[in-house]
């Protein structure tokens, strides 16, 4: 471990990070003074916070507080879920909104039972894959920007039917709290304020035609993104949020709103129809869980979700000590690395939209792992792994909340637009930007992910939840697209093996390994990059990425913490009910409780 934790404070001796920097509108320049001692703990980390009656773990600090205040007015916490997600949506629009997907693992104290939702959305059910080909005029791919990539937004569905089932409060209520921000503003937040940047420098650099004007006139009116600290204001989301809880989940799909979304996305090339909003629905699912060690299970969502990449992970690392070798060392990294890539073959070959493609179950055995894990060399990296034969990637913004109440009710919660802040499109009058998460489907018709008539896109954002001793403990998620299995597990690997404490788990040096086979590339491939690239933080140390490209990998060194992920996590003492609450340091967010 010292070794590891040197590498970290050396990265605190060095620089200040560049989005840190450029929020005060500062070049990066040279840190003269390093991080201070603690009493416990490791000095690279900050204590979590602890509490009792209610927790929140959000990206941003305002939300984490529209959360907490909605478990004091008697709201459960599926009520705080919705109404700090409703304003994040607002003060993230780079990670979410009502214009994205929603997927949910919630712990009912009554039942004493885990349940999962899935609120992605279809594609149109009248335009088939020849006809969508058609549009993309000989290209390979879906585009990530205009019309094509949309798919139905399946939020406000998901809230109401979490609310039907847990809710106490009524959603005007939930939505008050997000449309009083919209109005009357809020200040933007300094790692927000740097993707809403980013963002706009991705908009006005793609070559697609498409129509931006109502995304510009709503955050980039001056021609330049709000900097952290000035006010926003939204007032077309505060009508359409305050619309949706006055009139129910039908002014979304069936409604007042209803006709103007789809006439605008029609013009924009779209062939969705109002017929295609109407009949949207979430499912119930069912989460599954794989044990790991000492007692822990993580548990995860089925497809078209990428959560059983996580599951996969852990059932090839509980072949092997990792505890032996220190967390920093080239031989955890390497056998975590090689994990991942051969969970992630599979996830490329199998994962899918289930009422479209049937997934194998022998994915998640035991013996499925053990057999996976002996294809691990221990001393290189495997030029290519294949899927096995049982009996994403892409950088994606994406926001992870969790909420805990004082009756012990859990929420695992995570919403995207999927990548950058979603297609581009901005209907009228909304206030809220579509999603383009079908840029994620395979135009091979013999892939399992092929697109379809109104088929779900297989997915990557996933919730968490970790069962101790089988009992239910700990919500956990960890936001980016293809990063968030691999951040799952690296989560609990430091928790379970290296003994972190919930902050450090997070705060802790990750890496991002992209590439290898895709869910979107012909079946049989070639692959464009079966290796992929290991991408790690500063804080991993030199000698051990020096020995990691000795054994093969390809290493890059990624400084500011943009592509590693959005960690948020709660554990429950199973006997006192105290709450331990942790959040992203490569965030702007906030852990807070009562």
């Amino acid at each position: 471990m010292r070794a590891f934790l040197t590498g970290v404070a050396a990265l605190a001796l060095t620089t200040v990070p560049a989005a840190a920097q450029d929020a005060q509108g500062l070049p990066p320049v040279e840190q003269q003074i390093g991080a201070g001692g603690r009493p416990v703990g490791a000095n690279w980390s900050r204590s979590p916070v602890i509490a009792q009656h209610g927790m929140a773990a959000t990206a941003h600090p305002l939300a984490t507080q529209v959360a907490l205040d909605v478990l004091k007015d008697g709201g459960s916490a599926v009520d705080a879920a919705i109404a700090a997600n409703a304003a994040l949506g607002l003060m993230e629009p780079t990670g979410n909104g009502i214009g994205g997907d929603l997927f949910a693992i919630i712990y009912d104290p009554k039942t004493q039972q885990l349940y999962g939702i899935n609120g992605s959305g279809r594609s149109p059910k009248e335009q088939t894959l020849d006809q969508l080909k058609a549009k993309l005029n000989g290209a390979d791919a879906l585009p990530p920007f205009g019309a094509l990539p949309i798919t139905i937004p399946g939020t406000v569905d998901a809230w109401f039917a979490m609310h039907e089932k847990f809710g106490r409060r009524s959603m005007a209520d939930n939505l008050a709290p997000a449309v009083r921000y919209a109005r009357e503003g809020h200040p933007i937040a300094p790692v927000i304020g740097r993707y809403l940047t980013l963002n706009l420098k991705r908009f006005e650099q793609s070559s697609a035609e498409f129509d931006f004007a109502n995304a510009r006139k709503l955050w980039f009116a001056d021609g330049a993104p709000p900097a952290a600290g000035e006010i926003f204001t939204n007032p077309d989301l505060a009508n359409t949020l305050e619309t949706i809880g006055r009139e129910g989940r039908d002014a979304y799909y069936d409604g007042s709103l209803t006709d103007g979304m789809v006439a605008y996305l029609q013009e924009q090339g779209s062939a969705f129809t109002r017929d295609d909003f109407a009949d949207h629905h979430s499912e119930w699912v069912e989460p599954a869980c794989v044990a790991y060690k000492k007692g822990y299970e993580l548990c995860e969502l089925p497809p078209n979700s990428q959560g059983f990449a996580a599951l996969q992970m852990v059932n090839i690392l509980k072949s092997v000590d990792l505890s032996q070798w220190e967390r920093g060392s080239p031989e955890a990294m390497h056998y975590l690395v090689e994990a991942k890539r051969l969970a992630y073959a599979d996830v490329a070959r199998f994962y899918a939209d289930p009422d479209f493609a049937s997934f194998p179950q022998d994915l998640l055995t035991d013996e499925y792992g053990a057999e996976r894990f002996k294809l691990i060399d221990p001393a290189k990296a495997t030029p290519e792994f294949g899927p096995g034969e049982p009996k994403l990637e892409g950088e994606g913004d994406t926001t992870y909340m969790t909420v805990v109440d004082g009756d012990g009710m859990m929420v695992s919660l995570i919403q995207s637009n999927y990548r950058g802040m979603g297609s581009g499109l901005v209907a009228p009058g909304t206030g809220f930007m579509f999603q383009d998460r079908g840029e994620l489907y395979s135009l091979d018709p013999a892939h399992p992910n092929a697109y379809a008539p109104g088929k779900r896109p297989f997915h990557t954002i996933i919730p968490a939840f970790v069962k101790k001793d089988g009992k239910p403990y700990m919500t956990l998620g960890l936001m980016g697209g293809g990063m968030q299995p691999q951040g799952h597990v690296q989560v609990l690997v430091n928790l379970v093996d290296y003994g972190m404490n919930l902050q450090e788990a997070g705060d802790a040096a990750r890496f991002n390994h992209d590439g290898g086979p895709q869910p979107t590339e012909e079946l049989d491939g070639p692959f464009a990059d079966p290796l992929g690239t290991l991408y790690v933080e500063p804080g991993i140390p030199a000698e051990t990425i020096a020995a990691l490209r000795e054994m093969g990998h390809t290493v890059e060194v990624v400084d500011d913490g943009m592509m590693f992920g959005g960690y948020q996590a709660i554990a429950r003492d199973p006997e006192t009910g105290v709450l331990t609450g942790a959040t992203e340091m490569r965030k702007d967010g906030q852990a807070s409780g009562y």
